[in-house]
């Protein structure tokens, strides 16, 4: 490091780091912060004002990526079927999302051109709820390619896929309990992973 700048007067002017860029990027990754910042504490305060309907509607979006990636409780429901009681209540939910193979799909929509891109009919409370939702949702991509590329029929790799569809299926219904919850009361939920990227898709 000390060489380093012992060689930087030799350098041409061109080559030479300019204070200025450096400044300008930490000017602007302050401002992002700022804004990330002010974005938050918007919402929060729409949280706070936010009336009944508003919250039931959030709590509602969370039901969306927990009934299209359902499946992946698979081995969670076979290992112990009593958990099944759990999702007694949202059985109808479950059947009437699984009706139709683009019902995800139309859903998605619905909910991105709809509520998220409707700044006029939603408040951005709403419009922050459903676009975790949408995130979260869209994540569900990866757990599903990695199943259908390697598709393992036992061994250490069908052990594999097991723990992963466990633990998708848990994070999604810890996220369904925690932001239905939240909202219900009033409260802005963050998840993790997905916030920042919903808190930029709705500026």
């Amino acid at each position: 490091m000390a060489s380093s700048l012992l060689l930087l007067p030799s350098l041409p002017l061109s080559l030479r780091p300019s204070l200025s860029s450096f400044t300008t990027t930490t000017t602007t990754i302050k401002r992002r912060r700022t804004k990330s910042r002010r974005i938050l504490t918007t919402i929060s305060c729409d949280a706070d004002k936010s009336s009944a309907s508003d919250r039931v509607i959030s709590a509602a979006c969370y039901l969306y990526p927990f009934l299209d990636g359902v499946q992946y409780g698979k081995y969670v429901l076979t290992q112990f079927p009593s958990f099944q009681l759990v999702l007694q209540p949202l059985l109808p939910a479950i059947r009437l999302f699984r009706a139709s193979p683009f019902t995800g799909f139309l859903l998605f929509l619905t909910l991105y051109f709809a509520v998220v891109r409707n700044p006029s009919a939603f408040s951005r409370y709403v419009r922050f709820n459903t676009m975790q939702a949408i995130v979260l949702d869209v994540l569900l991509i990866f757990p599903d390619l990695l199943e259908r590329t390697f598709n393992p029929r036992g061994g250490v790799a069908l052990d594999f896929v097991m723990s992963l569809d466990s633990t998708v299926f848990f994070f999604l219904l810890v996220s369904l309990v925690y932001g239905s919850t939240s909202c219900l009361l009033g409260q802005l939920p963050r998840l993790p992973i997905v916030a920042d990227a919903a808190e930029r898709q709705i500026l």
